[in-house]
């Protein structure tokens, strides 16, 4: 997974933190493509830039930056990295509760980089995991339409599941169609197979 040249929004509430880590992340080869202060500009930002990683600064207002994390969390379609200057292991935790995938204490570029690193590697992971839970979901899907689909037939022709299937699958291949389409119809009244 290639790191380079990143596009990051970087947001906080002081401009000239703003600053510094802009420089930071550009002597680093990222192009910081955006800055935002309040949570407004974080939402407005996020939809016109679309940054591969979100960073937040986390300074003493809590509130303001966990309203900026859960802003980011919510819109951005990349990880969002939490630069915190204090060691809070308790705001920390919050933090993750809405969305941060990494954080780092010390604001070295090696340490931002490593979270950034972190952070796309457990956004990577997070979305492979939840294309598979889709994938999942859709299949006991049609699974559950195939045996609704069984049972109706099972019932109304007075046979077994296997025959009850073959019924579904004989239809499917004459109609060229897949057997969980053919279900759907039979489950939903629409067709009545011999």
């Amino acid at each position: 997974m290639t790191t380079d040249g990143l596009s990051i929004l970087a947001a906080d509430e002081d401009h000239e933190a703003l600053e510094r880590l802009g420089a930071l992340l550009r002597e680093l080869g990222h192009r910081v493509t955006a800055y935002a202060i309040s949570v407004a500009e974080v939402a407005e930002k996020v939809l016109s830039d679309d940054p591969d990683v979100s960073i937040v600064v986390l300074h003493e207002d809590d509130d303001h930056a966990l309203a900026l994390i859960e802003e980011l969390g919510a819109s951005a379609s990349g990880p969002v990295v939490a630069l915190t200057l204090r060691d809070d292991p308790d705001f920390v935790a919050r933090a993750a509760d809405r969305g941060i995938a990494a954080y780092t204490q010390p604001a070295t570029p090696d340490a931002i980089q490593s979270a950034i690193e972190l952070a796309l590697r457990r956004h990577a992971e997070l979305t492979r995991l939840e294309t598979k839970v889709d994938q999942l979901e859709g299949a006991l899907e049609r699974r559950a339409v195939i045996e609704r689909a069984k049972g109706i037939l099972m019932e109304r022709h007075d046979v077994d599941q296997a025959a009850a299937f073959e019924r579904l699958r004989t239809h499917a291949r004459a109609a060229r169609r897949r057997v969980v389409d053919v279900a759907r119809d039979v489950a939903d009244g629409e067709l009545d197979l011999p």
